[in-house]
């Protein structure tokens, strides 16, 4: 089953995905690094430029970087698993990214493979992982 542990730690875990992601299409790097844990990674496989970056300083100084080449963006993400144990969980979910750079429209697709820590009584994520999934580039119109 791809949704296990107590309802209100998955709906929780949901609303974090979710914050990530309007935290990206609004631009609001205070609001993404909430995010976040201190002891966080992020992880690019498919980006060996960039790789795996190590605490949420780090992450957030190279997520500000980044968004640079994506203005505009409106970023959604759903979740396709969420597993609860205690104060551990691990979810995938999905993304859908659409911004422009120059003269071409871009639409990226891609999967997420998360850990998730609860601290405080609040989930942030300790670990995420990007794969990307699909792309595509048209004119804009």
């Amino acid at each position: 089953m791809p949704f296990t542990g107590p309802f209100e730690d998955r709906l929780a875990i949901r609303e974090l995905l979710e914050a990530y992601a309007d935290a990206v299409t609004r631009n609001d790097a205070e609001a993404w690094s909430a995010t976040f844990a201190e002891d966080a990674e992020w992880a690019l496989p498919d980006y060996p430029e960039i790789g795996t970056t190590h605490g949420k300083a780090a992450i957030v100084a190279m997520w500000k970087e980044a968004m640079k080449q994506y203005p505009g963006i409106m970023f959604e993400a759903w979740p396709g698993s969420i597993k609860v144990q205690g104060d551990h969980a691990t979810m995938r979910s999905y993304t859908a990214e659409v911004y422009d750079q120059g003269e071409m429209t871009v639409r990226d697709r891609g999967v997420y493979e998360d850990t998730c820590v609860k601290q405080d009584g609040r989930w942030l994520f300790k670990s995420r992982s990007f794969r990307k999934l699909h792309r595509q580039q048209g004119p804009r119109g």
